[in-house]
Formats: C-alpha cells, sequence, structure tokens
C-alpha cells in the first residue's frame, strides 16, 4: 500500500467507528448510511491487510492492528480539526443545551447545588437531566450517548483506563477528588464514646451501600487481608436512605468524608477506621466525541472549578 494513493476519508471513518463503537452511531455521526460506512471500512481493510474491526453483539471490537493504528488517527484528525475548525465560542447566555449526566445521590447532593446557581446566573436557557446511576461501570451509558457526563467512584473503570488495562478507549477521565472512609454512626452509639478497635468494629451489625445488593465491599476485602469479617445486616442503595437508618439505629456503616454531610442527618459521630483503607476517588468520566464540544467543556470546567474551590486538591487528568 502507498499511503499516496490512500483515500484520506477513509481515515475518518475508522476514527468515527472507533469513537463510537457502534457502525450504526458512527454513520449518525458522518451523516453517511451505515452501507457506506461498512464500505468505506472494506477498502480500508483491503487497503491496510488487516480486519481492523470485528462485530460483535453490541458494535464493534478493534483488532490489536486497529488498536495501534487509532491512537496516531486521532491526534492527527483533531490536529487537522483544531486548524480549520478552531473551537466555537460558547455563550452561557444564550445557550439551550441539556446536559444528561449521571450520579449517585450524595454525589448529585454535592456537586448539583452549584451548578444550579451558575445556571440561574450565567446559562438561564441550560437543562441538566440527572439519569440514575445503578452500577460503577458507567462506560456502556456513556458509550450508548445516554448520558454526558459521569461522577463517582468507579475504582474498575479507572484502574484500567489509567493503568493501561484497555489499550484503546474512547472514554475520558479528570480526577476530581480523593478523600478518605471513616466509621460513621449515631450520636448515642455505644461505641460512639470509645476509641474504636478492630474487635470493636467486626463485632458491630453494618449497613453499606451497594448498587447492585452485593453485601460486599472494599472494607470487605481489606478485612479478609486480616483474616477477619463483619456481620453486613442491611444493604441499600441511596446514601441519603442509609444516613436515615444509620441515625436511628445501632448499625454503623464506612463513608468517604466528604459526603457525610449529604445524607442529610447533623447528628452523625465520625470514627477513624482502625484499619488501613485505601483513599477513595471520586472521577468524572465523558465520551472522546465531547472532548471539544463548547458546551461540554464548559460543564467540564464548572465541575473542575467548584471542585478545586470546595475541596482544595490537585486534579488528575487521563
Amino acid at each position: 500500500m502507498s499511503f499516496l494513493t490512500l483515500d484520506l476519508n477513509l481515515l475518518r471513518v475508522f476514527d468515527a467507528v472507533m469513537i463510537e463503537q457502534n457502525l450504526t452511531r458512527a454513520a449518525q455521526r458522518l451523516a453517511m448510511t451505515q452501507p457506506a460506512v461498512s464500505n468505506a471500512l472494506r477498502r480500508l481493510r483491503d487497503a491496510l491487510g488487516d480486519e481492523l474491526l470485528i462485530r460483535t453483539a453490541h458494535g464493534v471490537k478493534p483488532t490489536p492492528r486497529a488498536e495501534q493504528l487509532w491512537p496516531s488517527v486521532r491526534s492527527a484528525l483533531a490536529t487537522l480539526e483544531e486548524a480549520v475548525v478552531p473551537d466555537q465560542s460558547f455563550d452561557p447566555a444564550s445557550a439551550q443545551n441539556t446536559f444528561r449526566m449521571a450520579m449517585a445521590d450524595a454525589t448529585a447532593a454535592l456537586w448539583l447545588p452549584s451548578l444550579v446557581r451558575k445556571i440561574e446566573r450565567e446559562a438561564p436557557g441550560i437543562n441538566v437531566r440527572m439519569v440514575p446511576l445503578t452500577t460503577r461501570e458507567p462506560r456502556p451509558m456513556l458509550l450508548r450517548g445516554d448520558i454526558d457526563l459521569a461522577i463517582g467512584f468507579f475504582p474498575g473503570v479507572v484502574s484500567q483506563l489509567a493503568g493501561g488495562q484497555v489499550s484503546v478507549s474512547p472514554i475520558r477521565h479528570e480526577q476530581l477528588y480523593s478523600g478518605q472512609y471513616v466509621c460513621v454512626m449515631r450520636k448515642n452509639h455505644p461505641l460512639a464514646k470509645e476509641e474504636l478497635t478492630l474487635d470493636a468494629y467486626c463485632a458491630a451489625k453494618h449497613l453499606i451501600v451497594s448498587f447492585s445488593g452485593r453485601a460486599h465491599g472494599l472494607v470487605d476485602e481489606q478485612l479478609a487481608k486480616l483474616g477477619r469479617e463483619r456481620r453486613i445486616l442491611l444493604t441499600v442503595n441511596q446514601f441519603f436512605t442509609a444516613g436515615r437508618v444509620v441515625s436511628s439505629s445501632d448499625l454503623i456503616m464506612v463513608l468517604p468524608r466528604h459526603l457525610i454531610a449529604s445524607t442529610g442527618i447533623a447528628a452523625l459521630v465520625t470514627k477513624e477506621l482502625p484499619f488501613p483503607m485505601p483513599h477513595v476517588h471520586i472521577d468524572m468520566l465523558w465520551h472522546e466525541r465531547d472532548t471539544r464540544n463548547p458546551g461540554h467543556k464548559w460543564l467540564r470546567a464548572h465541575m473542575s472549578g467548584e471542585t478545586s474551590e470546595t475541596f482544595g486538591k490537585e486534579r488528575k487528568t487521563a
């Protein structure tokens, strides 16, 4: 194959399919028919001598050659796009955007008030639609375009993206906050006025917030390393519900310190955990298709800026 004879439009099609990981969405993105996209991919496969993309039940899966090729293609096309079509300006005062976001209830309680104040003050035509977050795996929703942004604790996703376990992914992320876990209980709990020992912690009755209903979490993994376990009496799928139950019972729970206020319960006692726990990282995830979208950049900038103002932490982008 000679590069001089390669139709560069084929690379645009390849890029769109890699971003969307779905032929139908790629065709919509390119304003082409799906057969035209399939034909372009066939021509590129013939030119490069590789299958590039394999159909699956949910879209397409890139071959190793496609994964190796795409970062260079994406970078080159992004550079050309910036040169030919510079970033459009975004005027919040006249914008009519609707953003769809996914967060757990406590995360939403922490981040949304400032966003609403900003919209009321600067962007009266912008709407926000919250989508239930019932899993710690928001990538399918982002890939399908069901949401524009996901914010929360996504340890498995972020470790794969940051650690190179996913060699090529259209999902982008930025760490918004890193904090500590603490034990929470009602103020008149029998353990409230004592030092929380490992024995006392394991002997207590526990509540955990679990989107899946599975009675096992990061705390249990840490306890297992010490040869210990605990009794989880109750699982709930909302932090607000968890706070209400803990405030009126002898159940205790582990929460990121920054989420305690969003439970809506002021009279809670916090205790340092009697065993080591990794920090909890709150990340913002979005899709590559929205990286240069001016409205989306405005939204991400607000979430990042509000986090810095509220928590004063150093952020990390990948």
